[in-house]
């Protein structure tokens, strides 16, 4: 296999971390997620951490350019010998281009953008459906993980409850800031024939199976 820049998308809910997880054994490559790369630099206090820091401290968004000067020195990075596995970024069309721009002068691209797609419907049902232990921290879901008794921890028979960002209005402005945000470079992805929808609406065996069949065949 040659070295492979996989960008797996899909919004929140779409279950694409499990999979990312999943991808990620499979391939042998190593999941890249920006948020990750933030917190080992911020808590290293390296140069770009700090520098990030100032933006964040000001209240301010952290410029692409710092974002890709992070993603740059991950791959860099001897785990990536193979390739690397996005999970989360690029979010808009700048960092896309600034991706570009950075494989490009490693004399590389894109391989493949595999896009879980989940109707919006579904993804308010699995995120506004989980519920909390006050007690013990274990979760549930009134639909996939339900309790034995409503409202009651099986573990320690604690009250359940609906935490804040769990709530359906919270989850709602999250998934309607992810499409306002991704669907611009879903379709420019989708223009330069990487984009391969995966129907995230199955069980998370049969997607994760479409997943790597796709992956497999682009690289």
């Amino acid at each position: 296999m040659e070295w492979s820049c996989v960008i797996l998308m899909g919004g929140p809910g779409a279950g694409k971390g499990t999979q990312a997880k999943r991808l990620e054994a499979a391939l042998d490559i190593p999941q890249i997620s920006t948020g990750e790369i933030f917190r080992e630099n911020l808590k290293q206090e390296t140069e770009l951490g700090q520098l990030a820091r100032t933006f964040m401290d000001r209240g301010e968004l952290v410029p692409d350019e710092v974002t890709v000067a992070m993603v740059k020195e991950r791959i860099s990075r001897p785990d990536c010998a193979r390739g690397v596995l996005f999970d989360g970024f690029p979010r808009t069309v700048a960092q896309a281009a600034a991706l570009d721009e950075l494989l490009a002068a490693m004399g590389t691209e894109v391989t493949i953008v595999p896009y879980i797609h989940v109707d919006q419907d579904v993804l308010l049902q699995r995120l506004s459906g989980r519920r909390t232990c006050r007690q013990c921290g274990r979760m549930y879901h009134i639909l996939f993980n339900p309790p034995q008794v409503e409202g009651v921890c099986d573990v320690c028979g604690g009250e359940l409850y609906q935490r804040a960002d769990d709530a359906e209005e919270t989850q709602q402005r999250r998934i309607a800031v992810y499409f306002e945000q991704t669907a611009p470079l879903i379709e420019t992805y989708r223009e330069r024939g990487l984009l391969v929808e995966i129907d995230g609406e199955q069980s998370i065996d049969a997607v994760f199976q479409d997943l790597l069949a796709a992956v497999q065949k682009a690289v």
